[in-house]
């Protein structure tokens, strides 16, 4: 397979979008839970759009008008990759639920998961050198 050819070197940012049922409710968990911040909301009134930022990561929503989504499948959802696992799962776990972790995997990060309110799996990764705690993928 031939790659396309174009002026970009490198791609270096992706935003997922995905949609979901409740706009204010995706913003409220992503920025009150997990510290993002509203970067665009978007028509005014009532907005269906929302593009929310924490440290350079971008997630794009779209409200579902007219139907409801389908609720997200076991494999739909994202890695975020931060500092501090631990810490962060120490931050959460009395808020919302864990999905499993945090493990130790034999390819080298620890991680943990949670579901946000659409059901997207949240899988929250760092790379480390300890040990497999977890050696079932």
């Amino acid at each position: 397979m031939k790659t396309v050819e174009s002026n970009a070197k490198r791609f270096n940012q992706v935003t997922p979008r995905l949609p979901v049922a409740d706009l204010q409710r995706t913003m409220d968990f992503y920025t009150k839970l997990l510290g993002f911040e509203v970067r665009c909301l978007w028509p005014e009134n009532p907005p269906t759009f929302l593009m929310l930022e924490r440290y350079g990561v971008c997630l794009a929503f779209d409200a579902v008008v007219g139907t409801k989504p389908q609720p997200a499948e076991s494999a739909c959802g994202f890695y975020l990759g931060t500092e501090k696992v631990r810490a962060m799962h120490e931050q959460l776990r009395d808020k919302v639920r864990i999905g499993w972790g945090p493990e130790v995997y034999p390819y080298g990060c620890r991680e943990f998961a949670i579901r946000d309110p659409d059901g997207y799996m949240i899988i929250f990764t760092e790379e480390t050198d300890d040990p497999p705690t977890c050696v079932e993928l």
